[in-house]
């Protein structure tokens, strides 16, 4: 749950604050990036404080908006759900990001592990249906322990595997991968489950499928989201 009193202890406005978290999430812009940006605007931040105000506040940002989406979704037909898997360099480790999609390309869950196998598979799954309930459909890569899990969640029927079918999940990894590079790669586990769970629903709210919009549908669309979000966490 966010808080609404999240901004009683700081000197700064909480509309400079909702911006500086939206530019350091949404855009590949390192820290002092986003410092620049704003000086030029006569903001005066430096890249510590973005930092400190993107860990404090993003994950109540993104609390609040899955929060209201998930509601949304569930009044509607699951229809589909594509889920994949990519290798995601910590520290100099192999690690495993699990994304699902719906047939919309929305992100419904996003899950960092240290082991690709049966276990991490059906973890990620139950967390993904629990979340956002049964799908009619699951669409995999032929990966031998998406179909094991499904097996023993006694779902096996409602996988579907095939060449392109998975194309939705496999083309929602680049927003991501455009921001890693951005931030010159993750040092922990830890942050790297943190911020993809807060990059998925800020990229959620703002992603508007420009490319299969009119302009003034889409100029429509996206003021709407901008002012949803400078009214995140206001009480």
């Amino acid at each position: 749950m966010t808080r609404p009193a999240s901004f009683k202890y700081f000197k700064t406005s909480p509309e400079i604050i909702r911006l500086v978290v939206m530019l350091y999430i949404r855009f590949p812009l390192s820290l002092r990036n986003v410092g620049d940006l704003l000086y030029e605007r006569g903001i005066d931040v430096s890249h510590e404080t973005v930092r400190y105000w993107w860990n404090r506040f993003g994950p109540l940002f993104a609390s609040e908006i899955r929060r209201k989406r998930v509601q949304q979704l569930r009044a509607f037909s699951k229809w589909k759900r594509h889920v994949d898997e990519v290798f995601v360099k910590v520290n100099g480790k192999r690690y495993y990001l699990w994304r699902a999609v719906d047939h919309e390309g929305e992100v419904l869950e996003a899950v960092v592990t240290k082991l690709r196998n049966k276990a991490a598979a059906l973890k990620f799954l139950k967390k993904l249906m629990k979340r956002h309930g049964c799908a009619k459909e699951v669409f995999t890569d032929r990966f031998a322990s998406y179909k094991a899990a499904l097996r023993e969640m006694d779902a096996l029927e409602k996988q579907r595997t095939g060449r392109w079918l998975n194309n939705r999940v496999e083309n929602s990894h680049l927003p991501f991968r455009r921001r890693e590079r951005g931030m010159q790669r993750f040092k922990r586990m830890r942050s790297l489950q943190k911020f993809v769970a807060v990059h998925s629903s800020v990229y959620n709210h703002f992603n508007q499928e420009r490319s299969a919009s009119q302009p003034r549908p889409f100029k429509l669309t996206r003021a709407a989201a901008l002012s949803e979000w400078r009214q995140l966490c206001s009480g």
